[in-house]
C-alpha cells in the first residue's frame, strides 16, 4: 500500500497535469483565431503529452494500491498578447511543472519510499526535455517576431509536430 502522503501528493500532480493539458488546448485554441494552425498543431501535441503524463501517474497510483482522486480543473487564461508570449508562459509553465516534479522527487525521498522515487526519474528526466523544448520554442518566436516570412515558416515547421503515444500506455 502506498504511504498517504504520496497519494495526496501524485493525486495533485495528476491535477497538475490536466491542468497542463488543459492550458495548452486553451493556447492552441487561441493560435488559431491569430490565425497560427501550426503552433496551435504544436499545443494540441504538448496537450496530448501532458495527458499522458497524468495517465502514467494515474497507472502507477493504482498499481501501488492507491486511490486516484480526481479533482476540479482550474480554467485557464483564454488570451495571450503575442504568439510570443505564449511561447514565454509555456516556457514558464514547464519551469513550474519542473519544480512540482522536483517536491514530488523530494518527498519521496523524505520518506522513503525508493519504488516511487525510482518511478519520478521518468518525469525527471521528461521535464529537461519539456524545458529545453519551451525555450527553443521562445528563441525561435523571438527570432521571427516582426518578421511576417520567417512568421509563416516557423508556423509551416511547428505544424509538422505529431502525438505517438507512449508504447507502455498503448492499450
Amino acid at each position: 500500500m502506498i504511504n498517504p502522503k504520496i497519494e495526496q501528493a501524485i493525486n495533485a500532480q495528476i491535477n497538475a497535469e490536466m491542468y497542463s493539458a488543459y492550458l495548452y488546448m486553451s493556447m492552441s485554441t487561441y493560435l488559431d483565431t491569430v490565425p497560427l494552425p501550426g503552433f496551435a498543431n504544436w499545443m494540441r501535441v504538448q496537450a496530448q503529452e501532458e495527458l499522458t503524463h497524468a495517465v502514467r501517474l494515474h497507472n502507477y497510483l493504482r498499481e501501488r494500491g492507491g486511490r486516484v482522486l480526481l479533482t476540479a480543473i482550474e480554467a485557464p487564461p483564454t488570451e495571450w498578447d503575442s504568439p510570443l508570449a505564449v511561447a514565454e508562459a509555456v516556457a514558464a509553465h514547464e519551469a513550474k511543472v519542473t519544480g512540482l516534479i522536483n517536491d514530488l522527487v523530494d518527498l519521496a525521498m523524505a520518506e522513503k519510499d525508493h519504488a516511487t522515487y525510482n518511478f519520478l526519474q521518468w518525469f525527471v528526466a521528461e521535464q529537461v526535455e519539456e524545458e529545453a523544448g519551451a525555450d527553443e520554442l521562445v528563441g525561435q518566436f523571438k527570432m521571427a517576431e516582426g518578421a511576417r516570412g520567417a512568421m509563416f515558416m516557423l508556423d509551416k515547421q511547428l505544424a509538422g509536430r505529431a502525438f505517438t503515444p507512449p508504447a507502455d500506455l498503448a492499450t
